[in-house]
């Protein structure tokens, strides 16, 4: 601790510009968390500004970046206020770049976020002292191959493939590494990363992996056979998944956020991604403790 203690509090003197992005869906609320970290982050001499639609909630009252992506380039931490989702969509705008996330949860849950609303003010004082942590996330990368269209997709959490509208199972056949795993009649399935692991597949029955595992977790969605239960491999693997089913309409969704139809004979090849996330976590916060919290096992001290 006492060689990391001063490269800390090197990295806290370096985060000179933040940006703050909130959920336009919780306007009132986060308005509030945004102005009480503005006034704090520029008693500590650091420059404070937001994107266009966090500028909507609080007119005239900070700079604004040209876009999240610009904002993005320019700051040297990121302040979310919002929950998961919010997380995820600013994730999928900034994936690659080297500025961490600091989440504020202003939602339910969320796992992705790190400081509670009621712990702003203490949380940001923590900063100029070095008590926090960045992790590397890594993301997901998707290729659909329809005919000889390609596109590529990126994820933080998972990628879900679902039956459309009509209540009918579908049939997948999945492969890793080039071998088949088995086929799936079911409502869906999902590949998740480590840092998904508590999303969709903790709901469908899924292992919760903790965030530096290197592995993804291939979990089935309703399945029409018992025995089949979630799997577990390398995240270096390759996983290939077709849609069998005739006269189906399916969809391959990215953490929630976007979403492409697939018919049969479409393939999605789910591989690691080069690019990470970086996520801040403060002192005395962990991935363990995050769980006894959110989910009341025994040991919480909530």
């Amino acid at each position: 601790m006492a060689t990391a203690e001063p490269l800390l509090k090197k990295l806290a003197a370096s985060i000179r510009r933040v940006g703050l992005i909130a959920n336009p869906e919780k306007a009132h609320h986060c308005a509030n968390l945004v102005r009480r970290a503005a006034k704090i982050l520029r008693a500590q001499k650091r420059a404070v500004w937001c994107d266009p639609t966090t500028a909507e909630m609080i007119p005239g009252e900070l700079p604004v970046a040209m876009s999240l992506d610009d904002l993005g380039r320019r700051s040297d931490l990121l302040l979310v206020f919002g929950g998961d989702g919010t997380m995820l969509r600013v994730a999928h705008d900034i994936a690659g770049m080297p500025v961490p996330l600091l989440g504020i949860n202003a939602g339910h849950l969320g796992f992705l976020t790190a400081v509670q609303a009621e712990q702003l003010a203490p949380a940001l004082k923590k900063l100029p002292a070095g008590r926090f942590a960045v992790e590397e996330r890594d993301l997901l990368e998707a290729t659909v191959q329809r005919g000889p269209e390609r596109t590529i997709h990126k994820a933080l959490n998972d990628f879900v493939l679902s039956r459309g509208a009509a209540s009918r199972l579908i049939e997948l056949e999945v492969k890793v590494n080039g071998e088949l795993l088995t086929r799936y009649r079911c409502d869906g399935f999902i590949a998740s990363s480590p840092t998904g692991s508590t999303a969709y597949s903790l709901a469908a029955g899924g292992a919760i992996v903790s965030p530096d595992a290197q592995v993804f977790v291939l979990t089935p969605i309703c399945p029409h056979t018992l025995s089949i239960r979630p799997v577990v491999v390398n995240l270096h693997s390759t996983v290939q998944v077709t849609l069998l089913s005739e006269r189906l309409i399916a969809t391959l969704t990215a953490d929630g956020q976007t979403t492409t139809e697939l018919g049969r004979g479409d393939t999605v090849t789910i591989r690691r991604s080069d690019r990470t996330l970086r996520l801040m976590r403060l002192e005395g916060t962990s991935f363990f403790s995050t769980l006894r919290q959110k989910l009341a096992w025994s040991g919480s001290n909530v």
